[in-house]
């Protein structure tokens, strides 16, 4: 898990940690364990973050420096 990029990708678009765990219906005291590592993101989490930002889990996971979103299923 890259959590620096996930705050990174959070910070370019001026959003608070409180507005992200509002968006994923959340607590911000969750939603910041989850950024700094105190606690690990569920797949449920990861997948909207994925969603939220128009990327891939893979990109999230730090698995690829392709950001772009694969794309859907038909």
């Amino acid at each position: 898990m890259n959590l620096e990029r996930i705050r990174a990708l959070r910070e370019d678009r001026d959003w608070s940690q409180q507005e992200l765990a509002d968006t994923l219906h959340i607590n911000r005291r969750t939603y910041s364990a989850y950024e700094t590592g105190v606690n690990a993101i569920p797949l449920d989490i990861l997948i909207a973050l994925a969603r939220i930002y128009h990327t891939s889990t893979d990109y999230l996971l730090d698995l690829t420096d392709v950001c772009a979103p694969y794309p859907p299923k038909k």
